[in-house]
This record gives structure tokens, C-alpha cells and sequence, in this order.
């Protein structure tokens, strides 16, 4: 039995005065709404598309490729055979087309003392874009920009490197390499200085003077020589349009 001065709250039916009760005795009861389970939508399917487009492209590229690959190398080294040293050279170099340029050089290529007479024949106009020409043994002509030495000297079969001189003919001996001996080197002077680079990969200017030789002890008789070849100008015809001078 409880004491009698302990008595249990009146409305011991009601928990509003139960501490923590109250705001759930005014609220509502509610059924918890279901709601209807939507499946997940793919993620990135856009890109797994493009993935899978890619893989079916490349796969087709690829396998025809494979199948066709012998007749495919022959088509590209027919191209490459089809065209001449001087068109592999020009597109190389970035040629521009003949007649953006023209100018005048003298060269003289000394072996064994002797001067090689690039008047002969074999070395006459062998390419459009630099050349020799009317017999003349020493004066290059070029006609576009953009145009190495090396142009000319592939074209006559001339190579320079830093030991030998080559040459596509019989001069003076059974051979046609001309090598300096020793430590010595070949020596190639632009307008009287020492020139310390590749001369095949230059351009020439107007008025340019070029040797190239084995003989170390005559340079300053070689480049006397040199300076006493006349370089012609470049011919001048008037323009259609403007009616001034300009260069061809």
C-alpha cells in the first residue's frame, strides 16, 4: 500500500504532464506515406554511348586496316617512289613556288688545287628551283624562297661533310671522295668568314660568295679568286599591273 500522503497525479489516464509528452499529445498521427520505389536511372549513360560508338569505329578502323594493311604501305611507298628527290626536298623545305624569289651566288669547290667546273653538262639545270646554267661553272641561280644548298648539290650529286668532299664524277683521279687528312677538315668560308655550320642548309642571298675546300694553306688565294667572279644581277621585267620593276 502506497503512504497517504503519496498520492499518484488525478488524471493518471493523461500523459500531458509527463515531462517530454506534451507535443506529442497535441500532434496528429499519421500512417507514414509509402511512396512507389522508382528503379535508379543509369548514370553517365550518355557517356557509356559514346564509349561504346568509339569502340565499334575504332575496332572497324583498325580491323580493315589489318585486313588491308600490305595493299595500304604499297599505295604510300608508290607515292613516296612516284616523286623526284627534288619534290621530296621542296616539300621537306617548304618550298615556295618558282618565281617567289630569285637570286644570284658564286661558288668555287676546290680539290687537289683544281677548281670543279660545275659547266659541264651532267650539273646544268638539274632542278628548276637552284641550278647552273648557260655553261657558267660558278654562278647558281635560284628561284624561290625557301631553297637549301642542299637542293642544289642533291641534284648534281654533290655532298659535302666535315672530312670529305663527294662528287658524282671522275676528276683528275680514279676516285670521286676527296678527304682531308688527319685532323684536318673541310673548309667552307660565306663572303670571306669562316662558315662554322652545315653549308647545306643554307640559303643563299644576292651576291653571295661560297668556298668550299680541302686546301687549308691557299684560303686567302682561293678567296681572292672567289671575289673575282662576276655575279650578274638579277633581270628585272615590269609588272603588267603596276607598271613598276619587280623581281622574276
Amino acid at each position: 500500500m502506497l503512504p497517504e500522503d503519496k498520492t499518484l497525479p488525478k488524471d493518471i489516464d493523461s500523459d500531458y504532464s509527463l515531462p517530454g509528452r506534451y507535443e506529442e499529445s497535441n500532434s496528429t498521427y499519421h500512417e507514414p506515406i509509402k511512396h512507389e520505389e522508382i528503379p535508379p536511372r543509369p548514370k553517365n549513360k550518355s557517356l557509356a554511348i559514346a564509349i561504346i560508338a568509339f569502340v565499334i569505329v575504332s575496332s572497324g578502323f583498325f580491323s580493315y586496316y589489318f585486313i588491308n594493311q600490305s595493299e595500304i604501305d604499297s599505295e604510300i611507298v608508290q607515292s613516296t617512289l612516284n616523286m623526284s628527290p627534288e619534290q621530296i626536298l621542296a616539300n621537306q623545305y617548304s618550298v615556295g613556288e618558282y618565281g617567289s624569289d630569285h637570286a644570284h651566288a658564286a661558288i668555287l669547290v676546290v680539290v687537289d688545287g683544281e677548281q670543279l667546273n660545275f659547266g659541264l653538262p651532267q650539273f646544268q639545270l638539274s632542278s628548276k628551283y637552284i641550278h647552273f646554267e648557260d655553261h657558267n661553272p660558278y654562278l647558281i641561280h635560284k628561284h624561290a624562297t625557301g631553297v637549301p644548298l642542299e637542293m642544289l648539290f642533291v641534284s648534281m650529286g654533290l655532298e659535302v661533310s666535315e672530312k670529305c668532299i663527294f662528287v658524282e664524277y671522275d676528276f683528275s683521279k680514279n676516285t670521286n671522295e676527296f678527304c682531308a687528312e688527319g685532323k684536318k677538315s673541310v673548309q667552307v668560308y660565306l663572303n670571306g668568314q669562316r662558315f662554322p655550320s652545315d653549308i647545306s642548309q643554307y640559303e643563299i642571298k644576292h651576291n653571295d660568295r661560297i668556298l668550299i675546300t680541302l686546301d687549308e694553306k691557299s684560303i686567302s688565294k682561293h678567296l681572292k679568286y672567289l671575289d673575282s667572279f662576276e655575279i650578274f644581277d638579277v633581270p628585272k621585267k615590269p609588272s603588267i599591273n603596276s607598271g613598276k620593276d619587280i623581281f622574276i
